[in-house]
């Protein structure tokens, strides 16, 4: 443990990370344009985020092996050089096919850089201030992703959709130099082999899962594509854990489930990463579908709940070191089920301060919670598991985001799809149903947006259970401390 924190070396980390995970989220709103430009269908656009998203899950389980095998320095610099290649790359592509290929370069740079800061951060900080520093690395977890529409958003209305490339490329570029300079070793390495049984068997059970919930939304759940990767990626999964229990040196520990604290937050954030994606998609749905919005206004409508989780998440690590994680999640994970329900009973003319009042209250919740409850569990860790620890967190978030997305969008598509029917039978028994064709094309944009309204609606409902199982996990939650014991054997930072 280094008695004087590497803020310098954190920082560089942490600008690397935040752009990183910025880029997660910034193409979202330039799909459509990249559609047209190049002269593709919807399914295929998908997989600039698709591929990205598999290569993340691909590697981010990997990444405990990483960091245990090669120094920090040399890890970050790597990943750094992926990333801006890719970034350069997809900015200058000149056909889809390498667009999509830019991507997944940048996704295997990124794939490491939270793992890898949030590793580096336990290690630095004594046990009693590991609340503060996570909550700096809230910042980059939280914020970068929420802020990546708006910027999106604008950029998309005023510029050609390669400038998002060029925004992030300069950034990219300055932290590879700045860490070349000044980055040195902190974290300890051990001679470990990589199992490239286990290597296969995770790439194609994360993988496969990831895939195949992320196309369940626009492919159907009765897909072969669907249920045919879940079915494999599944057996893969089990094998891969199976195997991993039984080595000696796992690529990915998950004997660390043994520690409670830790497998109570997990559990805690899988279930609040599926309730807190409801928001994120469903709200600019809403905005954007039914109260016909501009995507960049859209954005801007839930900027100010992304500021507020980056304002407040290093005043919750700063509260989190002093009256633990409970008292904190459970405040947290009620305002989260009260506004979800509020959510819940939107109408056509919900107005869009109300909406973004509640999306920003929301946040704030969300924020009492995220860190706070991941650093109880991590602390519980012996210092030699933080690289699992940390790998597991990232996949296990990556997992729940995409299972949560799909399982509510199915929610929302099959509950507006009866609405939309029962409604019209409503309108039809009552003959008014208009016979004109003005009169009809207007029924039936009104007949649309009232039964999605109500498939948003149920599923924010929905949502709302999912948020109050959350909270009576967090009721469970006590304050845990490492046997100083595991502290002193790596005391010595590594040379």
């Amino acid at each position: 443990m280094h008695e004087k924190p590497p803020y310098g070396m954190i920082a560089i980390l942490f600008i690397g990370a935040f752009v990183a995970l910025l880029n997660n989220t910034l193409l979202n709103v330039a799909l459509p344009t990249i559609m047209t430009e190049f002269d593709v269908s919807p399914s295929i656009v998908q997989w600039i985020t698709t591929g990205y998203m598999l290569v993340n899950g691909i590697l981010i389980p990997a990444s405990a092996f990483f960091i245990q095998k090669f120094t920090n320095r040399r890890l970050f610099l790597t990943a750094m050089t992926l990333f801006s290649i890719g970034t350069l790359l997809a900015m200058l592509a000149p056909s889809f096919g390498i667009l999509v290929l830019a991507r997944m370069i940048q996704a295997s740079g990124s794939a490491v850089m939270m793992p890898l800061l949030m590793n580096v951060m336990l290690t630095a900080f004594p046990v009693e201030k590991r609340g503060s520093a996570m909550g700096i690395f809230g910042l980059a977890m939280i914020t970068a992703p929420a802020i990546g529409p708006t910027l999106s958003g604008w950029v998309i209305e005023h510029y050609d959709w390669r400038v998002l490339f060029g925004i992030v490329l300069p950034f990219a570029l300055f932290t590879l130099v700045f860490a070349f300079i000044k980055l040195s070793n902190i974290t300890e390495n051990r001679e470990v082999r990589l199992n490239i049984p286990s290597l296969i068997l995770s790439s194609i059970g994360f993988g496969g899962i990831l895939y195949g919930f992320s196309m369940a939304g626009e492919k159907g759940w009765d897909a072969l594509e669907v249920y045919g990767t879940i079915i494999v990626g599944a057996i893969a999964l089990f094998g891969f854990i199976w195997r991993q229990l039984h080595m000696d040196e796992p690529m990915l520990e998950f004997r660390i489930y043994k520690h409670p604290m830790f497998a109570l937050s997990s559990a805690i954030s899988i279930v609040l990463s599926m309730s807190m994606f409801s928001a994120m998609i469903l709200t600019p749905l809403y905005v954007q579908t039914i109260r016909g919005i501009s995507p960049f206004h859209s954005g801007l409508l839930m900027l100010p709940g992304a500021i507020v989780m980056g304002i407040m998440s290093p005043i919750m690590g700063r509260l989190f070191d002093r009256f633990g994680a409970r008292i904190l999640a459970i405040i947290g994970l009620s305002i989260t089920v009260l506004t979800t329900y509020l959510f819940s009973n939107l109408d056509l003319d919900s107005g869009y301060y109300f909406i973004m009042l509640l999306y920003t209250i929301r946040m704030f919740g969300i924020s009492m919670v995220m860190m706070p409850v991941m650093t109880n569990g991590l602390n519980q860790l012996p210092m030699r598991d933080n690289p699992h620890g940390t790998a597991m967190n990232s996949t296990i978030q990556q997992v729940s985001g995409a299972i949560g997305s799909a399982l509510l969008l199915t929610v929302m598509n099959k509950r507006s799809e009866s609405a939309g029917n029962d409604l019209l039978d409503q309108a039809m028994a009552s003959g008014n149903v208009p016979q004109s064709t003005d009169g009809m094309a207007a029924f039936k944009v009104q007949l649309a947006n009232e039964a999605m309204l109500e498939g948003i609606n149920f599923t924010f409902f929905v949502s709302t259970w999912i948020a109050v199982v959350a909270l009576l996990l967090g009721f469970f939650i006590k304050r845990v401390t490492p046997p100083k014991t595991e502290y002193e054997q790596v005391d010595t930072p590594a040379s």
